[in-house]
Formats: structure tokens, sequence, C-alpha cells
């Protein structure tokens, strides 16, 4: 069976995104669709990252922490700062 194409072979996907894209960004810039302030994309993206951001210093702060602990019992280095 043959396939058909809408354009041609590579055309098609490159119609579909842009579709896609234009149809997202009228969603988002339409008055009467548009979200409420504070839930459009670019700010729920802004506010993840901040979030991970967060918990990755955090995770940081508390690791560095374990590997002061650690080399403490061991006794590893200690023979460098006397």
């Amino acid at each position: 069976m043959a396939k058909t194409y809408l354009l041609s072979r590579t055309l098609d996907p490159i119609l579909g995104v842009f579709t896609g894209l234009l149809a997202f960004h009228l969603n988002e810039t339409n008055p009467r669709s548009a979200p409420v302030p504070g839930h459009t994309l670019r700010e729920l993206i802004a506010w993840k990252w901040d979030e991970r951001r967060e918990l990755r210093q955090q995770r940081d702060r508390e690791d560095e922490g374990d590997w002061e602990r650690v080399t403490r019992e061991l006794g590893v280095g200690e023979g460098e700062r006397k």
C-alpha cells in the first residue's frame, strides 16, 4: 500500500510542528483562553526550575556535612592539618 502525504515526506512533520507551536502560542496569548497570571508555561517552568535548584543546593549542603563527618571518622587528612 502506498503512503500518501499532504505536501511531502519531509514537509508534513515540519508543518505539524509549526501548526502545534502556532496553536500553543495563540492559546497562551488569546485573551479568552489565556491562562491566569502565574500559570503560563514560562512561569511554571521557572517556578519548577527554582524549586529544583533549591533542592539541589540543600542536598549539596547536606552531602558536604556528611563528607566532613566521614573524613573526621576515618582520620583522613589529619596528618596534613598538623
